[in-house]
């Protein structure tokens, strides 16, 4: 047990167990016998109680219906806090995570630190397997849909490893030798362009999957088009994100359509499936404070659970969880001491904000102002002082959208905390023999001690087999451009010892030494002077990989791409 800091009180927190109901299990190893031969997992990403309740009522005020589909499968609420750890300049306690950490936790059933995709909460990180993994090794098929980018944070935890988010022209790459059979949401831009920083990679790397087998499709007639017998697909709906529910055309498949397909692909598979659906906009659509285009996109996962629970019944053999990473916006269902809400206006604006924000940022005067709002929504009476509003935008950094929604927000009598994640649980929902696993009130890294548990593979033996090929290091680059790693963390991950003070370091692996003078910064191997840079950072020391592969006697790579150490 460990404890944290918030807010002058000290908290105690269980990483990587539950917090509750830790009788329901926690290892996250050692193979059970099989209850489930097909796990489905959903997703809905920024996702908390009120989002779900605004899309109910929406539902029972426009449609007549009691209850979503999520509803008659509600078994509990799970925490979703991280590990402490660094964001950006500064360290967070990780009370609010992000989808990266969250993620991680009902992936691979161990916490990290914000930003973290599947790796372990240190300066030299070691790799977890998820449950996709997991399965994969075992023999089952897999799959991962979103309609966010499918090298967005949530899928990415399920098949690839970085140290940080950011880096997702690596988990593209990563992908091609996952194994993952389906891979459905956006992002086509990580496929064949360099990110944004220019320093990864310009390759064009569809023609890989391609010969991997993969069949690529990029709109809904493609999708439609597949079969069971295309056992491997990667379908890319969007270069960024897939588009939100209101701003899509016929060219672009729902949520429903693509886990429709998905799994009338990956159940031909007769030792079953694991997958994972994301309702990732959910979480865009909260952090620009737009409660329209939320409902609609909490409705396309609704849809899309429909389309996996009725699978799953009429399967007989699959076991379904559905939770959220964290909840987005801190969105509340009333303001300004006004007992009620305007539900009768959740459906009268036309498109997302998103499609707006160029346009208002563009505008000059305000009658442009009142156009935009104008087409866009049912608003005819848009008052000087909201026009004002507008176009001073909101002091964050969705500028006049920001100010757009706080202005719509406003009438439809909703409120926002912010534009950022917040630390309430989130719910879960079940069916099959996972749920009985997943009650009451757990932690989120229990979703995948649970889903491995009830398919019987084991996620530590897997873990290890991913720790014996890779380490992901903090690093520098010098300014000769060379890469320079953390001499003390590199050397005890790789299982070598570390002696050091101000003046002197020792490091030790296997029977070889490298001493090292800090004053004059020499170098000796076994005795004899050697050549290595050496590099003091804030009383830290950066060593060369050459070093290191000197001392374990075996050439050690370093991949750029993905920022991680080959060991072998």
């Amino acid at each position: 047990m460990k404890s944290m800091v918030i807010g002058g009180l000290t908290v105690a927190v269980v990483s990587g167990a539950t917090l509750v109901g830790a009788s329901q299990g926690t290892s996250t190893g050692g193979a059970a016998k099989a209850q489930s031969k097909n796990l489905i997992v959903l997703i809905g990403d920024g996702m908390g109680p009120a989002q779900i309740s605004a899309a109910r009522y929406y539902q029972q005020y426009t449609k007549g219906a009691s209850h979503l589909n999520l509803d008659p499968y509600y078994v509990g609420q799970a925490t979703t806090y991280a590990d402490r750890g660094e964001d950006g300049d500064t360290v967070v306690s990780g009370i609010v995570t992000d989808s990266a950490s969250a993620g991680t936790a009902f992936a691979t059933g161990h916490k990290t630190y914000n930003a973290g995709i599947s790796v372990s909460n240190e300066d030299v990180s070691k790799p977890f397997a998820s449950v996709i993994e997991a399965a994969e090794s075992s023999g089952k098929a897999t799959g991962l849909v979103t309609t966010a980018r499918i090298t967005h944070a949530t899928p990415a935890v399920y098949a690839s490893h970085v140290r940080s988010r950011d880096n997702e022209s690596a988990i593209a790459s990563q992908y091609l030798e996952s194994g993952v059979d389906v891979l459905m949401g956006g992002g086509k831009q990580f496929f064949v362009t360099k990110d944004e920083k220019g320093k990864r990679t310009d390759k064009n790397i569809l023609p890989d999957f391609q010969a991997k087998g993969y069949k690529i499709v990029e709109n809904a007639a493609g999708l439609n088009a597949l079969t069971s017998k295309n056992t491997k697909v990667l379908g890319l709906f969007g270069n960024s994100h897939v588009a939100y529910v209101p701003d899509r055309t016929a060219e672009t498949p729902s949520l429903a359509a693509m886990t429709s397909k998905a799994l009338n692909i990956l159940s031909a598979d007769k030792e079953g499936f694991v997958m994972m659906i994301e309702g990732g906009r959910i979480d865009h659509a909260g952090h620009a404070n737009d409660l329209p285009t939320l409902v609609q996109e909490a409705l396309d996962f609704d849809a899309a659970f429909k389309t996996a629970i009725e699978f799953a019944k009429k399967n007989g053999n699959t076991s379904v969880v559905v939770t959220a990473d964290h909840e987005t916006g801190g969105l509340s269902l009333s303001r300004d001491n006004i007992y009620e809400i305007n539900i009768d206006l959740w459906d009268k604006q036309k498109h997302s904000s998103e499609t707006l924000a160029a346009a208002l940022e563009a505008a000059k005067t305000p009658e442009e102002i009142r156009s935009i709002v104008t087409g866009n929504t049912w608003i005819t009476d848009l008052t000087d002082e909201e026009i004002q509003q507008i176009m001073a935008g909101d002091g964050s950094s969705y500028k006049r959208e920001g100010a757009y929604n706080a202005v719509i927000s406003k009438r439809l009598l909703v409120g926002w905390s912010g534009h950022g994640h917040s630390a309430v649980d989130v719910g879960v929902w079940a069916y099959g023999p996972i749920a009985d696993q997943i009650k009451g009130q757990i932690d989120n890294t229990q979703i995948a001690k649970a889903g491995a548990a009830i398919l019987g593979v084991d996620l530590n033996k897997r873990s290890q087999e991913l720790q014996s090929k890779y380490v992901y290091p903090k690093f520098k680059v010098s300014r000769d451009n060379e890469v320079l790693y953390p001499a003390e963390a590199l050397i005890k991950a790789l299982g070598g010892t570390y002696k050091g003070d101000k003046a002197t370091a020792k490091l030790s692996l296997q029977k070889n030494t490298v001493d090292i003078n800090l004053t004059d910064k020499t170098v000796k191997l076994n005795g004899k002077a050697a050549t290595s840079t050496v590099d003091v950072d804030n009383g830290v020391l950066y060593l060369p990989l050459s070093t290191f592969s000197q001392l374990k006697g075996t050439t050690l790579k370093w991949d750029a791409l993905s920022e991680r150490i080959a060991l072998r």
